[in-house]
C-alpha cells in the first residue's frame, strides 16, 4: 500500500503479551497478524523477560513494522505483581526502540475509546469492535485484540504525536 503505516500494538505481561500487526493509509485499516507470546510461568524472571524479547524481536523481523504502540499499564495488585509487570512493560517499550522503531504509549481508557467509543468498555466490546473494524482479523483471545486494539489507537493519534515531537 502507498503511505502505509504498519503498526506493531503491543500488550504488555509477564504471563500473557498480546501482540497485533496492522496497516493503516489513511483511514484505512488493514489486519496483518495477531497472537499471544506466553512465557513460561516458572523459571527466573531474567528468563521470562529473556523470552519475551526474543518473541517481540522475532515478530518485528519478521512483520518488519514501522512503529510501535504498547498500552501504559495499571496495576492494582500488589507490589510484587506490579514490579514484574513494569519489568516485563520495559522489556516491551525497550525491543522495538532497540531495533528503531518509534513507540508510542496509550492509556487503556484512550485506547478503549478510541476503538469502541468509550473509556470503560468491556473485553467484550473490544472485541466486538475489532472484528468490526478488522474484519479479516485472526486474534486468540483477549491479549491479542487488545494488541490490536493499541494498534489501532496509534493509528488514529500518530499524527498527533509527531506534530507534538516537532513542537517540542
Amino acid at each position: 500500500m502507498a503511505n502505509s503505516v504498519r503498526i506493531i500494538g503491543i500488550d504488555p505481561g509477564l504471563r500473557k503479551c498480546g501482540w497485533g500487526i496492522i496497516e493503516s493509509n489513511g483511514n484505512r485499516l488493514h489486519y496483518v497478524a495477531s497472537g499471544t507470546l506466553t512465557p513460561p510461568v516458572q523459571g527466573e524472571l531474567a528468563y521470562r523477560l529473556a523470552f519475551l524479547f526474543e518473541g517481540l524481536t522475532g515478530l518485528i523481523k519478521k512483520y518488519l513494522p514501522d512503529e510501535a504502540a504498547v498500552e501504559e499499564t495499571y496495576v492494582n495488585k500488589g507490589a510484587r505483581s506490579a514490579l514484574q509487570l513494569g519489568q516485563a512493560r520495559g522489556v516491551v517499550l525497550m525491543t522495538p526502540a532497540s531495533l528503531g522503531l518509534p513507540v508510542g504509549e496509550y492509556a487503556a481508557n484512550l485506547v478503549k475509546k478510541s476503538v469502541v467509543g468509550t473509556g470503560h468498555a468491556d473485553k467484550n466490546q473490544i472485541q466486538l469492535m475489532i472484528k468490526t473494524l478488522l474484519p479479516m482479523a485472526d486474534f486468540n483471545g483477549a491479549d491479542a485484540a487488545d494488541a490490536l486494539a493499541i494498534a489501532i489507537c496509534h493509528a488514529h493519534h500518530r499524527r498527533d504525536l509527531r506534530l507534538q515531537a516537532v513542537r517540542a
